[in-house]
């Protein structure tokens, strides 16, 4: 008998594969297809660590506070990210649908939940928000991207990047609410 979480995953895997397959499909398009890696890669993590790297010149006033608290947020989103990923194991759905769902994009590891990319994506433009709005409408953009970027590319369900979406909007409200 298998695992309650990974039966809760497998009837999601049924539910979505369809709408996965038919997004990841428009990435037939090169142009899209380009964005979307673009998107992906810059996700990955360079948008992040230069954001966190200029906080210092973004706000002179409190900019080593704000780099300290989006560096320790940052650490502490991925040290629970890595760990609700490798104890929920949710396969990716190109290798769940092998010949159904295609990805040309290599994978940082096996397991798809949550979308990490999404996490960081949303949790940065959430603290963002409060700190230096104006550089919303620049991230908000890149941060859709980003999470239609990981469905588009094959590499995570939408309930992945959903899920991604609601922990980097938790923790960016917590660390919020922590350095008040």
């Amino acid at each position: 008998m298998r695992p309650r979480a990974l039966a809760v995953f497998d009837r999601l895997d049924l539910l979505e594969w369809r709408l996965c397959q038919r997004f990841a499909s428009l990435s037939l398009y090169a142009p899209w297809l380009a964005i979307l890696r673009l998107a992906s890669r810059v996700g990955d993590w360079p948008a992040w660590v230069l954001l966190i790297a200029a906080q210092p010149l973004l706000q002179p006033r409190a900019g080593l506070a704000f780099f300290a608290q989006y560096a320790a947020t940052g650490l502490a989103a991925v040290m629970v990210y890595r760990l609700i990923k490798t104890r929920l194991c949710r396969e990716r759905p190109f290798i769940t649908f092998v010949n159904l769902i295609r990805c040309d994009e290599p994978a940082r590891d096996r397991y798809s939940f949550p979308s990490g990319h999404t996490m960081h994506a949303v949790m940065f433009c959430a603290l963002t928000a409060a700190h230096a709005p104006w550089l919303l409408p620049l991230l908000c953009p890149l941060a859709l991207l980003i999470a239609l970027s990981r469905v588009g590319l094959g590499l995570h369900y939408i309930s992945d990047v959903a899920a991604g979406a609601a922990i980097g909007y938790a923790f960016a409200q917590a660390s919020l609410a922590l350095a008040g």
